[in-house]
């Protein structure tokens, strides 16, 4: 659009301005009138290599260049449109759709208008993005016309008329535009398709002589049909069919000027609705006015909400609040025997299993215990936003019968438990069963107890090591596609021959300070390609260190707003899997012209202190370098490097230095009330795709040198925190770890307390940090871990911020007790870091090459908060995908063990986390996972696996005692923090949310 508005000064004769007058009112309370003026053009092209008379008007762009017509001579062909056709979508369609839109062999040729962009921008940024990806694709060909600019086919609001019906109407004048514009340039114009499932939009369509089709009529008269309109959304369809049996299960929510009021006055409250993984019938919303999360209990207080759900809730009164649940409760195993093309049976929207299981929760809620751990509970009467993505599961065997090319109703089971069963729609049924399938949700209306979605793709056989990957980031939200030629195209032109220029005269060195006689080195994980950071110590005459942090310089490969900097800001973070990497950055840049390897120059931005002996600062300062790195060490091979006495060359001594210094500044972290928290991590070496051998499966060590990195990076980050805050106060980009509420560890708390008599002080970060490290059992050394694992847990999350968006002593970083923190040193893996490398450069008036590219972003406070809000939750996904990869290698390995060696569980410790009525979990430290074992899991002596199970709880003291039915006498009784011999082994479950997945199964002994 802006390459429009600079071309009207260029050709004023091409336009005719449009102006509109309204009044409005200052805070002031004074009156103003407003004109604001819309410039129309003649010039804009329709874009079809058959239309000669836009090539010769068409508007040059800002480099003075006409843009390649994009709409094909000869387009697409079919037997409602044999002379070929272009097709111009409205927004609902897109919305609905956009997988049938991305499919490769069908959908060319579109027209996508401004208005329908715009608006679909407005209603879902993730499916715009997938939009523009397209516009983007040579194959594809899709046009963006700026209808609202073109004077033909602009159009105003009239007096009464609703935005929808103004966003209606400019769809059909663009569609006759280019219907009546093609039908004067060529003989046989190709049809012009509207594509709209609103049935009064295609009536008056007609009516205009345009033609106007459902998705579903369009996608009909495709090759391929019956595969392609299992892919259409069942909404609109399911909706008149409910509406004619009229049967309703839930609530009707409030409106929206209810629910707004209501916010307002204090009396609903908003936030994200979460199902707990152990219990499908249990939610909890987090809203500021309470410090413990509302419970959410059943379905109809869920009334269709869906996990990650933006929902409004009504807080419940006193007597009706209840304590969190203390079952396991699967909604597979209770609802096994629903049937998907049988509303009629549905007389609730509650079973009887499930009202069975709720009248046990207000049972022990009225208990004497669990009165004290009574929480504020809830019901949902709204949803703000829905979290429908694209999920991953299986058909239910069971539900899927074989009916030819008949349409079939079918439950699809969503890997994710927190998420109900869908009901789709198929003529795939026996090709869909055993694989798995892709679908999304559509609509989840008052008459069903279940929502209804459909299908959008198969990504093969069940336990191929394809599909499950690909399943895997899918769930979380991984963008794993191939960059785009646009993105590649962006690359220096040399490849991987570029180099640092030889002569310092020339523009890449202006501004930067030759650091190559240094001795840097790097420090990483073994293996790794994409060395964002290496260091360096020297001694000053003084006595003091000069020491640097030299991190890779990715601003200079990637600038501001082009498409790698979009795919860039899209993706995020890299994505670490056992066995592959999901770059942020294509790796020309990430392994080879950004990463910093030893023995080649590199342009680097480099952080610089003069410290004293007693890791005191003494100043700092920053510039862009060029380095070259003398070695890349693993943590290992640093180490060994450290501790050889007889090595005593500069880089060593430099090396011995950094750690020594590390070490000082780690205690006055420490004392400053800093937490040494703990995550499971496990470090797996998968050698080749058949590996099977557990002992690739290791907890990662840790040592001086990893601390040794780790400090000098935290200080680099703070430091350029300061710096990018006093310059952009209110657009800095910072990373807080909020204070988390008292609350949060009230459970923990109790648990220490009760079971082993500790206390635990969260007044402050100092004060927990020194009671974890009182929580200690001689007996069992790992039992501190556990409790610094299940302590991180109780933790907020640490998220991106804009500076403007909170006060400064909201910016302090709990864990690391720091009053500023910012992510400055993983550029290559992280797009964070690149903002603030940019930031830094504009900070320090950095005039070298590439400079005069100004990002506007950095002052745009309203985009870096949007920026923000991504980062945050692809880092989040990065991680869960991370931890999923690990426990999957985990069964496969297990899996192919036990091919070879029917009886190959594997004994090993495990800890009890948290102890239910009818099962526990236990955490198994030599594999980093964790895993529910139900009372069929425990091994009895002298007792069948498969008997009969009955179970004691004793909710005060955390305690679980298992026996055989009406034999109390062979029980076995389990507790919270005990640690237990457990057997691992892998087994598959039946049921068809786990299909094809390898359940790490855990049996205690």
């Amino acid at each position: 659009m802006k390459s429009l508005k600079r071309g009207l000064a260029a050709d004023p004769s091409a336009t005719n301005i449009s102006s509109k007058v309204f009044i409005r009112s200052t805070k002031s309370g004074r009156v103003q009138k407003v004109v604001r003026e819309q410039y129309l053009r003649k010039d804009i092209p329709c874009s079809s290599q058959l239309c000669s008379a836009c090539a010769s008007t068409a508007a040059a762009n800002a480099s003075g260049v006409v843009p390649k017509f994009i709409l094909s001579k000869r387009p697409t062909g079919t037997k409602a449109f044999r002379d070929g056709h272009y097709l111009i979508p409205d927004t609902n369609v897109l919305l609905s759709g956009m997988d049938l839109f991305e499919e490769t062999a069908h959908f060319h040729d579109v027209v996508i208008l401004q208005t329908v962009l715009e608006e679909l921008k407005n209603r879902s940024l993730p499916l715009y993005n997938r939009l523009m990806s397209l516009t983007r694709s040579e194959e594809k060909r899709f046009y963006l016309f700026f209808n609202e600019f073109r004077s033909e086919t602009a159009v105003r609001r009239e007096e009464g008329e609703t935005i929808n019906d103004r966003n209606d109407r400019a769809v059909r004048t663009a569609a006759a535009w280019y219907t009546t514009h093609l039908a004067k340039v060529t003989k046989k114009p190709p049809a012009i398709v509207v594509l709209t499932n609103d049935q009064e939009n295609r009536k008056k369509s007609k009516k205009d002589n345009l033609v106007a089709l459902s998705l579903r009529e369009y996608v009909g008269g495709l090759d391929d049909a019956d595969r392609l309109l299992d892919m259409v959304s069942q909404g609109a369809e399911g909706q008149e069919a409910r509406e004619a049996r009229g049967e309703l299960f839930y609530p009707e929510y409030y409106s929206m000027s209810r629910m707004m009021t209501g916010i307002k006055a204090g009396t609903l409250h908003q936030g994200s609705f979460h199902v707990s993984p152990y219990n499908y019938l249990e939610g909890t919303v987090k809203v500021p006015a309470f410090d413990k999360p509302l419970l959410v209990l059943g379905r109809e207080s869920s009334n269709r909400s869906i996990s990650g759900d933006v929902v409004v809730v009504e807080v419940l009164p006193k007597d009706q609040w209840k304590a969190p649940s203390t079952q396991i409760l699967d909604e597979e195993a209770l609802n096994k025997n629903d049937n998907p093309d049988d509303e009629e049976q549905e007389q609730s929207v509650v079973t009887e299993n499930e009202r069975r299981a709720l009248r046990e929760e207000v049972r022990r809620a009225h208990t004497a215990g669990a009165e004290s751990r009574a929480q504020p509970t809830c019901r949902v009467i709204g949803v703000m936003r829905r979290n429908w993505r694209q999920l991953v599961g299986t058909i239910d065997a069971a539900t899927g019968n074989t009916s030819g090319n008949r349409q079939t109703t079918v439950f699809l089971v969503p890997m994710d438990k927190r998420i109900p069963k869908i009901r789709i729609r198929t003529r795939q049924v026996d090709e869909l069963i055993g694989k798995r399938i892709v679908a999304t949700i559509d609509s989840w209306d008052r008459d069903t107890r279940y929502p209804v979605g459909h299908y959008i793709r198969s990504l093969g056989e069940l336990e191929t090591k394809e599909a499950e990957t690909e399943a895997l980031l899918l769930e979380y939200d991984v963008q794993y596609r191939p960059f785009p030629k646009a993105v590649l195209d962006c690359l220096p032109s040399e490849g991987h021959n570029w180099k640092v220029p030889a002569e310092q005269s020339h523009p890449g060195w202006k501004d930067r300070r030759d650091l190559r006689d240094l001795l840097i080195c790097s420090i990483d994980p073994p293996g790794c390609q994409d060395i964002d950071d290496a260091l360096h110590a020297r001694k000053l005459p003084n006595g003091n260190f000069e020491v640097g942090v030299h991190i890779a310089d990715v601003s200079h490969f990637v600038k501001p707003n082009n498409a790698m900097d979009a795919e860039a800001t899209s993706r995020g973070t890299t994505v670490y899997l056992v066995d592959k990497r999901i770059d942020m950055l294509p790796m020309l840049l990430g392994t080879d012209l950004c990463s910093l390897k030893p023995y080649v120059e590199r342009y680097a931005f480099s952080t610089l202190w003069e410290i004293t002996p007693d890791a005191e600062i003494v100043s700092s300062s920053f510039t862009k370098s060029v380095i070259l790195s003398r070695e890349g060490f693993s943590y290992e091979q640093a180490q060994k490097r450290i501790d050889d006495t007889s090595a005593n060359d500069e880089l060593t001594q430099g090396m011995r230095a950094l750690l020594s210094l590390s070490q000082k500044l780690r205690q006055k972290r420490m004392d400053a009330g800093a937490l040494n928290l703990s995550s499971p991590e496990v470090r797996i070496e998968a050698d080749s795709e058949t590996s099977d051998s557990l002992a690739d499966v290791k907890t990662k060590a840790h040592l001086a040198t990893n601390s040794l990195v780790e400090e000098f990076m935290l200080l680099a980050n703070i430091t350029v925190a300061k710096k990018i805050q006093s310059v952009f106060p209110q657009t800095a980009l910072l990373r807080r770890h909020a204070t988390p509420p008292a609350s949060n560890f009230t459970d923990l708390a109790d648990q220490l307390k009760r079971m082993r008599g500790f206390e635990l002080d969260v007044s402050s970060s100092r004060a927990l940090a020194d009671s974890l490290d009182q929580c200690v059992d001689p007996q069992h050394p790992f039992f501190n871990t556990l409790i610094r694992i299940m302590a991180t847990r109780c933790m907020t999350s640490a998220e991106y911020f804009c500076s403007g968006s909170h006060a400064e002593p909201e910016y302090r970083h709990y864990g690391l007790a720091s009053e500023i923190y910012t992510h400055f040193t993983s550029p290559i893996r992280r797009y964070g870091d690149l903002l603030a490398h940019r930031q830094l450069a504009y900070a320090i008036d950095y005039q070298g090459e590439g400079s005069e590219i100004v990002d506007e972003g950095l002052r745009n406070k309203g985009k870096l908060e949007r920026v923000c809000q991504n980062l945050n939750f692809r880092h989040r996904n990065a991680q869960l995908a991370g931890r999923a990869s690990i426990e999957y290698y985990v069964g496969q390995a297990l899996k192919a063990r036990a091919e070879k060696m029917p009886d190959a569980a594997i004994d090993v410790e495990g800890y009890v986390m948290r102890v239910f009525e009818n099962g526990i979990v236990v955490f198994v430290p030599q594999f980093g996972i964790e895993g529910l074992v139900r009372l069929d899991d425990f091994q009895l002596k002298g007792v069948a696996a498969s008997s009969s199970r009955e179970s004691t709880f004793d909710a005060d003291r955390y305690r679980l005692s298992v026996y055989e039915k009406g034999d109390k006498q062979q029980a076995v009784t389990v507790e919270l923090f005990q640690q237990l011999q457990v057997r691992v082994s892998s087994e598959e479950k039946g049921g068809a949310r786990e299909k094809g997945k390898r359940r790490v199964r855990i049996v205690v002994l």
